[in-house]
């Protein structure tokens, strides 16, 4: 059998993003040995796209913001199927990470009086982003690495894990390879803690990098492990949709909270059209006087392009279809009009938008402090994943861990922008540090030698000579998620998909690679597949269940929302035959307490 290369720690983290980071850094400092794995290079995390800032509770710049403020706003934005618990300890917790960033050396934007800046975005009551222009999420990867490179981690990078081993029932390790050389290797560690992002690789148009390909999803799940609310993907609103090399690259939330506009073929501000009821002043006749804004105070000029993102995606989604799109196929989002405002709009832009910007300019040729974006709505986050506890991070798996996108219960149905940032630090936090707690608390579990050599065979079976591409395979895959289990759904699209993603798994088993292990992106992608078909397949069978429309997940047979499905998660297990099993099961339930903030800012 292959060599197999063994590494010991105490606590293992798979994922160098925010949340791997962050958790590292905490269990490192509990005194334990800590490894990090990362897929791509450190410093590339996914984390580094997020561009518009991190949501807490300071109250820098409107004081009247605070804890319990953000707590309804990530509930209601979530369509209450949040855990209410995790919601709690977010939004409590926002504002001390993020000040502890700060201490670390995050360089924020700042207000007039030196105070950490905050700009609005869509579904908070209140401005409480903290950013840095529309670089923030870089900002926070060059800090969490700064910091943590002094904390005596390991560090392992182009290394994928493809199987978490158990032992009694219990994490014992993981089994993976390094992508450079192809050589094996086995992480013996008494705790594992997941941060490995999302799944936006099932789909054709995303803001994902090539890593999202749902490893942690797929892994906690073939580990034992639930996945809860599979179905919620959130379509972010605004991607680029020209050139065709760089569609659904992300363009930041900040451009609409900065003051840019939504526009259709026609030039009319389209999201005054479809103003939800909770924002709609009955009385007035007028589309932009019956626009209520979402802080309710009418002076507070808060355009309805910063409503939650399903509902903008969805809107962009109706003028395309309808015939009012831009000639590529979106819609414009123009922040050169407010040189009307302001006398000094270009350096206003190029301060406030920095990588926006450069990134038109030097992509698309589009100069945004003079002209409108092309734009349209991109595959950008799952709200579902793995079923953790609120105070732990801890799955359904003992040793298990897991924070930040691949970890389920915070943003419920629909996650607001700017939560991601502050959920990645809160989160990974306590799971860092409850990680570091079990592996103080328990021996390291046995391996199975058997388990290990199996893994090994399995993963070199591509190079036996299989006859279907692992490019063409992903490509259909992506394809037919994009078609059929996309921003709008309906039953006959989505039971086509399980059809064919039963299909797919067929040739899968015959995917073949080239060459040999050594700089092999066939043979990567190849190995990537089972879990980019793992991930598209519990969302699928999640998506048919909930037979309502709810945040990320839109129905055209069931545009209505059930009272019934407001009460329940959806969860994915695998059954005893490797099966997998979908059920719904009720609600982490509110507190009183909670019910009395959630009465109170309603």
């Amino acid at each position: 059998m292959a060599e197999v290369r063994t590494l010991d720690y105490d606590v293992l983290i798979i994922g160098a993003g925010g949340a791997g980071l962050r958790a590292a850094i905490e269990a490192s400092s509990a005194g334990v040995r800590v490894g990090v794995v990362c897929k791509s290079l450190l410093g590339k995390a996914h984390t580094v796209m997020a561009e518009g800032g991190m949501a807490a509770a300071i109250g820098n710049v409107d004081d009247r913001d605070n804890w319990r403020v953000h707590f309804a706003d990530t509930m209601r934005g979530g369509q209450y199927l949040n855990n209410p618990r995790m919601a709690e300890l977010h939004a409590k917790e926002a504002p001390e990470v993020v000040k502890q960033l700060e201490a670390w050396g995050a360089l924020f934007d700042r207000t007039k009086d030196g105070k950490i800046l905050q700009r609005n975005f869509g579904g908070h009551k209140y401005p409480r982003l903290a950013h840095v222009g529309d670089r923030t999420g870089l900002e926070m990867i060059r800090t969490l690495q700064d910091h943590g490179i002094h904390q005596g981690i390991d560090f392992h990078m182009e290394c994928t894990v493809t199987k978490l081993l158990k032992s009694a029932g219990s994490i014992s390790g993981a089994f993976g390879y390094f992508r450079e050389r192809g050589q094996f290797v086995l992480f013996r560690s008494k705790a594992v803690v997941l941060a490995t992002g999302g799944v936006g690789k099932a789909y054709a148009i995303t803001s994902n990098s090539w890593e999202y390909t749902g490893d942690g999803h797929a892994l906690a799940y073939h580990a034992g492990a639930d996945l809860i609310d599979m179905e919620f993907i959130q379509f972010h609103p605004t991607g680029m949709v020209w050139p065709p090399s760089v569609r659904g690259i992300l363009v930041t939330e900040g451009v609409r909270g900065e003051g840019g506009v939504l526009t259709n073929s026609e030039g009319r501000r389209f999201m005054f059209d479809d103003i939800p009821e909770l924002y709609r002043n009955q009385t007035a006749t007028d589309p932009e006087e019956g626009w209520r804004y979402v802080t309710g105070d009418k002076n507070a000029n808060r355009p309805p392009e910063l409503l939650t993102r399903d509902h903008v995606a969805r809107c962009i989604v109706r003028e395309v279809k309808e015939g009012r799109g831009s000639p590529h196929g979106g819609v414009f989002l123009d922040i050169s009009w407010i040189k009307s405002k302001l006398p000094n709009a270009e350096d206003h832009i190029k301060k406030k938008l920095p990588s926006m910007y450069h990134q038109f300019k030097e992509l698309a040729d589009v100069d945004i402090t003079k002209e409108a974006m092309e734009v349209g709505p991109t595959c950008h986050y799952i709200m579902g994943g793995i079923r953790v506890n609120a105070e732990t991070q801890m799955s359904t798996v003992p040793g298990l861990f897991a924070a930040g996108e691949c970890a389920a219960g915070l943003h419920g149905a629909n996650r607001l922008g700017g939560n991601s940032l502050s959920d990645l630090l809160v989160f990974g936090r306590r799971a860092g540090h409850a990680a570091a707690e079990y592996a103080g608390s328990h021996s390291p579990g046995a391996i199975d030698q058997a388990e290990v050599d199996a893994e090994a065979a399995k993963a070199l079976k591509p190079f036996d000579g299989g006859d279907e591409n692992p490019f063409q395979v992903q490509k259909s895959l992506q394809s037919m998620m994009q078609s059929l289990v996309g921003i709008v759904r309906t039953e006959s699209e989505m039971q086509e998909a399980v059809v064919g993603l039963g299909e797919l798994w067929q040739r899968y088993a015959k995917v073949g690679a080239d060459g040999n292990r050594e700089f092999n992106p066939g043979w990567h992608t190849a190995l990537d597949l089972a879990n980019q078909l793992t991930c598209s397949e519990a969302i699928a069978r999640s998506a048919l269940v909930r037979k309502e429309s709810r945040g990320g997940h839109f129905r055209i047979d069931f545009e209505g929302k059930d009272p019934e499905q407001a009460k329940v998660n959806t969860v994915i297990r695998q059954a005893a035959d490797g099966s997998m099993t979908v059920s719904q099961e009720p609600l982490v339930p509110m507190t009183d307490e909670q019910r009395q903030i959630i009465d109170e800012m309603k």
